[in-house]
């Protein structure tokens, strides 16, 4: 069970993410900086979940 946990909280992690993106992306003058760095971090994440996910 906690690796299914493990790969649960990797995508609670990954929508949060996406979330934070958008919300930074709607802004008047969003931050490119904070923007790369969110991307990076979910790939990161993606990376991560779909590496556990492979049998």
């Amino acid at each position: 069970m906690a690796f299914e946990d493990r790969i649960d909280s990797l995508r609670s992690k990954h929508q949060a993410l996406d979330a934070e993106l958008k919300m930074e992306t709607q802004r008047p003058l969003p931050d490119p900086s904070t923007i790369a760095k969110l991307k990076k971090e979910k790939l990161r994440l993606k990376d991560e979940i779909n590496r556990l996910g492979r049998p």
